[in-house]
């Protein structure tokens, strides 16, 4: 739960950070274009972290049980 919060935090601190590049990004296409592949790319790293990590607990719970 609390790893869940801590990325659900990290996905905020993205978007808070991108709207305040955004004034300045949005002169420039391309740049504009990496602003939002890189908010993207970390928003969906932090969504597969995240996965993993509850797959994992998953594996283990299962493996608790046939022990």
């Amino acid at each position: 739960m609390l790893k869940g919060i801590g990325y659900l935090v990290s996905c905020i601190s993205v978007v808070c950070l991108g709207v305040t590049a955004w004034s300045s990004a949005a002169e420039h296409p391309a740049m504009l274009g990496f602003l939002v592949a890189g908010m993207a790319t970390s928003i969906l790293g932090m969504g597969l972290r995240f996965l993993s990590h509850l797959r994992e607990k998953q594996r283990e719970a299962q493996t608790r049980i046939s022990k």
